[in-house]
């Protein structure tokens, strides 16, 4: 390396299994590389938008080198990474895309680094259509609206439905949280009493989907995304059919190379750089 570099990473939601992995693998990464600072924060929620920018602009103000980021909302960061370009410090986005429209009318190219999530969604959502009859009622347990992401995730799971000509019967968010997720699936099962199935934008609302189910004693057949592990309990009993790993972890010392690869002039800050899935299935 040309110099020492410090880089930070900005996540969300510090408490989900999925972002412990993240910042875990990211700090193994950096450890022995003694030319890398590596600054790991992130919020205490899924949905603490403006918390997560007052992180950026810190991170901006210590003049960091650059900045991997996992926006919460995808249109909300948008400015603080603007600012951070005009401060001439990088920003690598990496599993929820920035919004593209916004970047463009700001003049501002960053690289995306993830995966594919309509197609992964789509994938294990076909999974699940396959257990099902044509007509069936089923239902969408999405994530935060405004991340593109959950977007994403939602129209993958919609194409495996239309195929097998399923009856979608509701579709509704509950922010990527688990307590949320339960409060919604109580009410959505409770209007739909004839419901077959539950497409869920994450494990951790699969996890309070399934609590609700876990308390009527019985179980409808359920997907989600992220591999956390908590699930391989219900993975290994049938309970969940099958989720997504897009191994975060990989995805973020991903992120961190790209950074350094920028800052040594080895890659320049642009295009999409498609992470590794793999669909678990029990």
């Amino acid at each position: 390396m040309k110099r020492n570099y410090k880089i930070g990473l900005v996540m969300k939601s510090l408490q989900a299994d999925f972002f412990q992995v993240m910042k875990e693998g990211a700090i193994q990464y950096a450890a022995p590389l003694p030319f890398l600072d590596l600054v790991c924060v992130g919020t205490a929620t899924q949905t603490e938008v403006m918390e997560q920018i007052d992180l950026m602009y810190s991170l901006i103000d210590r003049q960091v080198d650059a900045i991997v980021l996992v926006p919460i909302d995808s249109k909300a960061l948008v400015q603080p990474v603007v600012e951070a370009a005009r401060k001439g410090i990088p920003v690598i986005n990496i599993d929820i895309r920035l919004d593209a429209r916004l970047l463009e009318q700001a003049g501002v190219e960053v690289a995306f680094v993830g995966p594919d999530n309509f197609t992964a969604a789509y994938g294990v959502g076909k999974l699940l259509s396959k257990k099902l009859q044509v007509r069936d009622e089923v239902a969408i347990i999405e994530g935060l609206a405004v991340a593109d992401n959950a977007q994403q995730r939602k129209k993958g799971f919609l194409r495996a439905i239309e195929e097998k000509g399923l009856q979608l019967v509701a579709s509704e968010p509950a922010d990527w949280e688990t307590s949320k997720a339960a409060e919604v699936f109580q009410t959505l099962w409770t209007r739909h009493p004839d419901l077959k199935a539950v497409y869920c934008s994450n494990d951790a609302m699969a996890l309070g989907v399934l609590g609700q189910m876990q308390q009527k004693g019985r179980y409808l057949p359920v997907v989600g995304f992220d591999n956390d592990a908590v699930m391989k309990e219900f993975l290994s009993t049938g309970k969940l059919v099958a989720t997504v790993d897009i191994f975060s972890s990989q995805m973020a010392v991903r992120g961190i190379e790209f950074a350094l690869d920028v800052l040594e002039g080895r890659a320049e800050n642009r295009g999409e750089h498609s992470t590794a899935y793999s669909i678990i299935a029990c």
